[in-house]
């Protein structure tokens, strides 16, 4: 095997605010239960604005943001099994568990107390290289283990769950901000048979027309009505103002899901907008079945990532085309 370098380049935030500095790093070591990954893409998620921002004020400081990460598996630490070096792997945010906390006894995982996260409390994938517990690593299929597949280990996971969330008599399902999550998920709605209605920031008719290349069946901006009545709306922009105004649009018994980790004040609103057993909850994080039941679920039907590909030194330039909505589907950082 091909000695490792002792360094890696890796962008570290150091200070809440500040953009992301390249520096040369020492290569991560796996631990007992961990795998040694060469990255081979890491996606570029909403989530990691937040935590620059500081909006996610708990990181591990210096961190290694990035928690969309696809590579190939170099070392194993020694007690790691049904993983081998050269497998290829995907790594998402959720990164250890403790499994005997009340919420992990119950299956709830993604609530853990004890949690750790990968590029926020754990070194992530905007790097060369990366360790994580093999117990939170994903197994890629064929058809979706390159570059392109980075954004699917989180934007595509956590779609999934919050596609889950809706009633699966649902046929109506709006998409409030169409970027990373929703460009997957409309794939996946659209072959279940659902009428995706796109919402975007009013102006934005580039994503509008982009929504409906990829099969909505209507796409406006978050001012307008939309044709018919909603069943169930899932809400990626991190925009508290979008929860009455979905619930202005939706059916009786419609399900409004928040899909971020961070979201804007929710103002106000008269009680009449959720009578009628309307439903406003959220989504936090990810289960480990999650992850296995969508990628069995990708083997079955046909989802194209649509990416815009950076160096790593560039991820700053990726993060800020990101904040200022210029990415059509999904930023990925190429080391």
């Amino acid at each position: 095997m091909k000695k490792l370098p002792e360094k890696m380049r890796a962008m570290v935030l150091e200070k809440h605010g500040e953009p992301l500095q390249l520096k040369d790093v020492p290569v991560p070591k796996p631990a007992q239960n961990q795998v040694l990954v060469k990255v081979i893409a890491c996606g570029v998620c909403r989530t990691d604005l937040h935590i620059l921002d500081g909006e996610l004020n708990k990181p591990k400081l210096p961190l290694i943001p990035g928690h969309e990460i696809v590579g190939s598996v170099i070392q194993t630490g020694d007690k790691v099994s049904g993983i081998k070096a050269g497998d290829l792997v995907g790594i998402p945010w959720v990164g250890y568990t403790c499994g005997h906390c009340k919420y992990c006894k119950a299956g709830k995982e993604n609530l853990c107390e004890n949690g750790e996260f990968t590029g926020y409390t754990i070194n992530g994938g905007y790097a060369e290289y990366t360790v994580a517990d093999y117990r939170y690593c994903f197994h890629l299929p064929v058809a979706h283990s390159g570059a392109d597949a980075a954004p699917l280990l989180c934007a595509g996971l956590i779609g999934y769950r919050s596609y889950r969330m809706a009633d699966p008599s649902a046929v109506n399902i709006g998409m409030y901000g169409f970027g990373a999550a929703a460009h997957i998920l409309i794939q996946v709605a659209n072959q279940h048979g659902k009428k995706v209605f796109a919402f975007t920031r009013p102006g934005d008719t580039v994503s509008q027309q982009f929504a409906r290349s990829l099969g909505a069946f209507w796409a406006g901006d978050t001012s307008q009505t939309p044709p018919e009545k909603l069943d169930a709306a899932i809400l990626f922009a991190p925009a508290g103002d979008l929860v009455p105004k979905a619930l202005q649009v939706s059916d009786k018994g419609a399900s409004i899901i928040c899909g971020g980790i961070h979201m804007s004040d929710i103002p106000s609103f008269s009680y009449d907008l959720l009578w009628g057993e309307r439903i406003i909850r959220s989504v936090a994080n990810l289960t480990r079945n999650d992850g296995h039941e969508f990628f069995e679920l990708l083997k079955n039907i046909n989802v194209k990532t649509e990416t815009e590909f950076f160096k790593l030194e560039d991820a700053n330039q990726a993060l800020n085309k990101l904040r200022k909505g210029d990415i059509n589907g999904a930023a990925v950082l190429i080391p």
